[in-house]
């Protein structure tokens, strides 16, 4: 699929929703000097074209007792790959499953409350993007 175009507008607005979703349609419309309907509009038809595709909040893993964030190699019998990571993902600690090149066959990030198990652990995060910055 082809990547959107995207005006200053589009892109202004966009920076806005990703520092607060929950930010009205009148405070952006304020901060981006636009009007409601335009602001209101925009932002209709960045859902309508699938760029925005939801909002949720970002929620702080640790204060919900998750201390641990794990990064997790995976060897995969051929053949196999997509059904493995399929039911891997399933797993509700499981945040990120990647297909990689390299020793592994996939990557995959959890977090969990304890270090039992884990061959490979996050000592310390230095950033943790999880919006996609315009």
């Amino acid at each position: 699929m082809a990547s959107a175009i995207l005006d200053d507008l589009d892109v202004r607005i966009l920076r806005l929703l990703n520092a607060d979703a929950r930010k009205s349609f009148r405070e952006i419309a304020k901060a981006v000097d636009a009007s409601l309907s335009t602001v209101s509009n925009r932002v209709r038809k960045l859902e309508e074209e699938g760029i925005i595709t939801g909002y949720a909040p970002i929620l702080a893993e640790s204060r919900l007792g998750y201390d641990v964030l794990a990064v997790v190699g995976v060897k995969i019998h051929k053949g196999k790959l997509l059904d493995v990571q399929r039911r891997i993902a399933k797993d509700d600690r499981v945040t990120h499953v990647y297909d990689v090149t390299g020793e592994w066959d996939s990557i995959v990030v959890v977090r969990l409350k304890n270090t039992r198990e884990l061959t490979q652990v996050v000592l310390n995060v230095v950033k943790e993007e999880r919006r996609v910055l315009v």
